[in-house]
């Protein structure tokens, strides 16, 4: 951080691979093979949960759930903006208690690598700057300027500024190393990270990644298991077969730690998702799913590949691999030390045929696309594609228990407190307003309508157009609803186009502007006044159209701003304020398509201990608070719940049946067993006869569409969607542009796209 006396100085810039270790055993370095603790190399097996998108209650049960799955590592981003919500206020407390959650991990005998950042990208509120960072004098967002000196997944823009970012890089890895903690940094997707600061790789794959210099580990910080949410769109699913030789890849390449983003993706509560357009869930296909649950056959397939890994790892860190061919598409990896350990990893790359290999005077079957293990050499303990796991399937039941019974509010939008407006010439940028104290900003005008125009004589209602950089806009005319617009991640840019019902005199034009998230940087170009990629305004113009005249610009005439909903300023969605008002029990029915209106119902926590959940389908878009905390829309963590009378709160912008919601509990069930007696498993391979040829078995899977589970392929041999228009292909793995190449494949979709390509 920069001198500035107004400035904190908590930030620090990088990941600390912070190994929290008993008071006697402090070592931690790194040589070319692996990290290394206590004078030993380490082959390091790490997963990505984020403290504040799950409950303290669940920290335990994750983390023990990631160490039983094979983990040694915990890696967590440190949000800022959870942290220091405003300037000099501090919030370690709840979902941001960072101690807690590191001494939880430290509990269970796993390491923690901590991403400090305090950029983190994540899908994050604004990339995890506070917003009031936006507002110091001089501020210049991931560059070389004083005020501002932290950074994260910086190569693409380090790149882009040439020697200013490269200049950047290097003070920041000084001021790193010189806190002097001990232990290394790394600096991901950062190709020029200086020493001796580890440089690391983000991806779908990362085989081809190698260290900056030879003397460095190589190291794969973001193995992407999944992807995550946008509103609208595609629900991602990647297979745990290609996950699992994305990574059985990167080992048998001289790989030493793979941190799985995410191992548990979470809950973004409250308003912590950005984007925009990220949804709440941010569930990522993870091993352990959204709500805590184990997700199969994911995490049981990925413990096996840890195991197998393990049993590897005398061999890993004490020699080099020996690649040998073994023909067109197949190679063995071979690690053999002086001290008479070996392991082997026999891969098949052709996307189409298992091959059948010789490999130490002994014949091998390998499944298309897919890696075997063998730990010592002879024996086949894993093979990346061969599920020998349960499948799982999560199902949500409806909790037998009362009916909710509803009240509501409405929101007043005929009249505005006059005290709580802002009145200004001209259209004002929206963050810059509510400094994100709410999604919501009024922009309010008048119309003043002469009796003599022509519309009001039987002629065609005027038009009227709004060109927005929002992310969504809905349009109210003396008080009502007149239409909504809405804009999308990869379109951000909206245009209302409608009729609007205008009478003789003066007319109320009230624009609801309302932001999804604000936004996460990928690029550079931060600044004081934010490019177009990141406002979040009324542009303008506002024009009427079809009136006696022509047109009417009410770009530049006056309008009046009010920061937030009258239920917000009330609190309504608290315990207190919700008895601020006077709530109606009248009939939901006359309520069905009622916009920005507030509901209200209290229920008593269902026994047991199942996770639960809010089903929100009868609903638009809006908001739910249970006891006050904000939920977003579905997950009800159980810790937030008492025994009875717990308050539940709904704002509904558009309108919904509320009558249909309905608290639900999910659980698992297993729908599948092995899928071969001569499965190779860790806990059989010693009995195994040498070089027993294998069943021409594959695990079985599909690939997932949407949240309705329409399937691609349907249910199929891993062996057999290779043909014609189903081969799928592979993305690059740099990022939200993700794009086909050849000749790696993966069956993993994205962006709404089916797998059928090159």
């Amino acid at each position: 951080m920069g001198a500035q006396n107004s400035l904190p100085s908590i930030s620090l810039p990088l990941f600390l691979l912070l190994l929290i270790l008993p008071p006697a055993q402090c070592g931690v370095t790194y040589d070319r093979k692996a990290v290394i603790i206590n004078g030993q190399r380490r082959i390091l097996i790490s997963g990505s949960i984020h403290y504040p998108r799950s409950t303290p209650d669940m920290w335990e049960g994750l983390i023990q759930k990631a160490k039983d799955g094979g983990l040694d590592v915990i890696q967590t981003y440190v949000f800022w903006n959870g942290h220091e919500p405003s300037l000099g206020s501090y919030n370690f407390e709840g979902r941001y208690d960072l101690v807690r959650f590191i001494k939880t991990v430290q509990k269970a005998g796993l390491y923690v690598h901590l991403r400090i950042g305090p950029y983190v990208c994540g899908e994050w509120n604004f990339g995890g700057f506070p917003v009031w960072l936006k507002y110091v004098p001089g501020i210049s967002f991931r560059t070389d300027n004083e005020p501002f000196k932290i950074e994260n997944e910086y190569g693409p823009e380090s790149n882009a500024l040439g020697a200013a970012g490269h200049a950047y890089v290097d003070w920041a890895a000084k001021m790193a190393v010189g806190m002097g903690t001990g232990v290394p940094w790394v600096m991901c997707k950062e190709d020029d990270a200086p020493d001796p600061v580890i440089n690391a790789c983000n991806g779908f794959y990362c085989d081809a990644f190698t260290p900056n210099k030879p003397y460095k580990p190589t190291m794969w910080t973001e193995a992407w298991s999944g992807w995550f949410t946008e509103f609208g769109g595609t629900v991602h699913q990647r297979p745990v077969e290609d996950l699992a030789f994305s990574v059985a890849r990167f080992i048998q390449k001289g790989g030493s730690f793979i941190n799985y983003y995410m191992y548990h993706g979470g809950t973004n509560f409250g308003r912590t998702a950005g984007g925009p357009f990220i949804t709440t869930s941010y569930d990522y296909d993870a091993p352990i799913d959204e709500y805590g649950l184990i997700r199969e056959p994911k995490y049981g397939h990925l413990k096996e590949l840890h195991k197998a890994i393990k049993l590897c790892e005398p061999a890993l860190v004490s020699a080099d691999p020996t690649v040998t061919s073994l023909g067109s598409y197949e190679q063995a990896h071979v690690f053999s030390s002086e001290s008479g350990v070996c392991a082997a990893f026999l891969a098949n790359y052709n996307p189409n045929s298992f091959s059948r290999v010789m490999f130490n005077n002994m014949h091998y079957n390998v499944p298309p696309w897919s890696i075997s293990i063998l730990p010592d050499c002879r024996n086949v303990v894993f093979n990346t594609a061969k599920v020998g796991v349960q499948t799982s399937q999560m199902q949500m039941f409806p909790v037998d228990s009362q009916s909710l019974m509803w009240e509501t509010y409405d929101e007043d939008v005929a009249s505005f407190d006059d005290n709580s407006l802002i009145t200004t010439t001209g259209l004002l940028e929206q963050i810059n307003v509510t400094r994100d104290a709410s999604d919501y900003l009024w922009y309010i005008t008048s119309v003043d309508v002469s009796s003599a125009e022509g519309f009001l004589r039987g002629g065609q209602l005027p038009v009227l157009t709004v060109q927005s950089a929002g992310h969504a806009l809905h349009v109210f005319i003396n008080g009502q609803l007149s239409g909504s617009a809405y804009g999308t991640r990869e379109d951000r840019r909206i245009t209302y186009t409608g009729n609007i019902n205008l009478r003789a005199g003066s007319n109320k034009i009230a624009l609801l502007s309302v932001a999804v998230g604000l936004p996460v940087s990928y690029f550079t170009g931060f600044s004081i006044s934010f490019s177009d990629y990141f406002t979040d305004i009324v542009l303008g113009p506002v024009v009427l159209h079809g009136v006696d005249e022509g047109k009417r610009d009410l770009t530049w005439q006056k309008w009046s701003y009010q920061v937030g909903l009258k239920g917000e300023s009330m609190n309504l969605n608290s315990l207190d304020g919700t008895s601020s008002v006077e709530w109606m029990k009248e009939s939901l029915a006359s309520q069905k398509q009622q916009p920005l209106t507030w509901y209200r119902a209290y229920f008593d926590a269902p026994a047991g201990d199942d996770p639960l959940a809010l089903d929100m389908g009868s609903m638009g878009k809006g908001q739910v608070w249970i006891n006050g905390q904000s939920i977003g829309r579905y997950h009800v963590p159980r810790s937030w719940l008492q025994p009875t009378q717990n308050l539940l709160v709904v704002f509904e912008e558009l309108g919904g049946d509320a009558s249909k919601i309905s608290l639900v509990k999910k659980s698992v069930s297993g729908v599948c067993a092995d899928v071969s007696e001569w499965h190779p498993t860790i806990k059989n391979w010693h009995i195994e006869s040498y070089g027993q040829p294998e069943e021409h078995l594959t695990g079985m899977f599909s690939i997932k569409e949407d949240v309705g589970g329409k399937d691609l392929f349907g249910s199929k041999s891993l062996a057999s969607i290779w043909d014609g228009q189903e081969r799928p292909y592979r993305y690059l793995s740099d990022g939200p542009g993700l794009t086909q190449v050849q000749p790696k494949c993966t069956l993993f979709h994205v962006k709404g796209r089916s797998c059928a390509g090159r």
